[in-house]
């Protein structure tokens, strides 16, 4: 999102939600939430292994994980003459709009004919809404170039009463457009693709973030899309927008949940996962060793991997005015930075750890940021262009992370 359109977006969130605050007793939408002790242990109704709260071991997505070890091919995944198996992933951060770059950068690294196929991908907000079209490569690069430079923000949200929103509502905006596009774009034909690419060994999680919990939450999506549930389809469609409803912005997601299976149905609620992560690698669900130990059919595996923030993570100075929706907006901006450079520290530290590769790219510093509105296709088609020149020019990766420099 355009730095000026952000802060008068977020400055309206903020004053608004303060007034809320204060207004809070005049009435809530009807919920049934899962009791308080019982949070951690709700599952998905016939779907209960397809997700994990970050933090906490998931015996079944890791179990998913080693399986996928069997079902990869040695086409995708060739063993080097020392036996090792090197495995590229790849983590897409939230964003909304800046998804431009991220789009005009994956269709440069294709262009240059060096992007791998990616093991593991992962998305959180804008690059939830990426990160399906990813997993399935250079096919469905069109259709990436095509969203993140076409797409304005009436083919986001639309507007209500802001009043009354404010006064028996959920959040400022209506999402029934990003819905319907999320609908178009993502069909049945879409979720056999994935499922195809799942049962190669491929393996694709999107974040949300839990509010009751509070927790962030790791979908795997290819287990979705396999499991033939009757309601796979809508389920994955319902992550990628929980994933990308900004809270108080957008309505929260609710989720249909039970304690046992044919049991009671609460529901949960999820917004955007970027209020958990800016972006993951694997939330900690499963053991950080499981590839090393388990890649390469009895060899060794080692992890590549690469992080694309849709962002800009050095702000240029830019004085505020001495007031509190000002303050309040900068100080939410900062923060977010802040997390994202946070999460770049994570996954380095993992890469540290696992001896694996760590590359990532941001947008640089001097590119303007600014656009007529949220999302504005002129600004979103020069982004992707920055994006597609970076990629096509050699990436302009870095190695370590922000503020880091390699020592003499």
């Amino acid at each position: 999102m355009p730095p000026g359109l952000h802060r008068r977006w977020l400055t309206g969130a903020v004053l608004l939600a303060g007034a809320a605050l204060l207004l809070a007793g005049c009435g809530s939408l009807p919920r049934n939430p899962v009791p308080h002790q019982d949070e951690l242990v709700a599952g998905i109704p016939g779907l209960p292994g397809v997700r994990g709260w970050a933090g906490r071991s998931s015996p079944p997505l890791e179990a998913d994980l080693i399986e996928s070890f069997r079902q990869e091919s040695e086409a995708d995944f060739p063993r080097a003459a020392d036996g090792t198996v090197h495995y590229a992933h790849l983590a897409l951060s939230g964003g909304g709009a800046n998804g431009a770059f991220g789009a005009g950068f994956l269709n440069g690294w294709t262009r240059t004919g060096t992007r791998p196929v990616f093991k593991i991908v992962t998305g959180v907000s804008t690059g939830a809404l990426m990160a399906p079209f990813t997993f399935l490569g250079p096919p469905y690069d069109d259709a990436l170039r095509e969203f993140y430079t076409t797409t304005r923000t009436r083919d986001i949200f639309t507007l209500g009463s802001l009043l009354w929103q404010l006064l028996a509502g959920e959040a400022l905006a209506d999402t029934r457009p990003l819905q319907a596009l999320i609908e178009r774009h993502v069909d049945a034909a879409l979720l056999e693709r994935v499922a195809r690419e799942h049962r190669r060994g491929r393996r694709l999680y999107v974040g949300t973030f839990d509010i009751d919990t509070p927790r962030f939450v790791v979908w795997n999506m290819g287990l979705i899309a396999t499991s033939g549930h009757p309601q796979a389809l809508e389920l994955f469609r319902k992550v990628m927008l929980a994933s990308a409803s900004i809270p108080v912005a957008f309505p929260p997601v609710l989720f249909e949940v039970e304690l046992v299976p044919g049991g009671p149905r609460y529901d949960e609620m999820h917004v955007d996962g970027g209020v958990g992560a800016r972006v993951f690698l694997n939330g900690g669900v499963f053991r950080a060793s499981v590839i090393r130990e388990r890649g390469g059919a009895g060899g060794t595996g080692r992890e590549d991997i690469f992080v694309i923030h849709n962002g800009q993570l050095v702000p240029l100075p830019d004085p505020i005015a001495r007031s509190l929706p000002a303050i309040a907006t900068r100080v939410i901006d900062a923060s977010g930075r802040s997390a994202a450079v946070g999460d770049l520290f994570r996954i380095y530290a993992y890469a540290q750890r696992e001896g694996a590769g760590f590359q990532w790219v941001t947008i640089p510093e001097h590119v303007d940021m600014q656009g007529d509105e949220i999302f504005d296709p002129r600004q979103m088609q020069a982004l992707y262009d920055v994006g597609f020149r970076m990629a096509a020019g050699g990436g302009s990766w870095a190695t370590l992370p922000p503020g880091r420099r390699a020592e003499p």
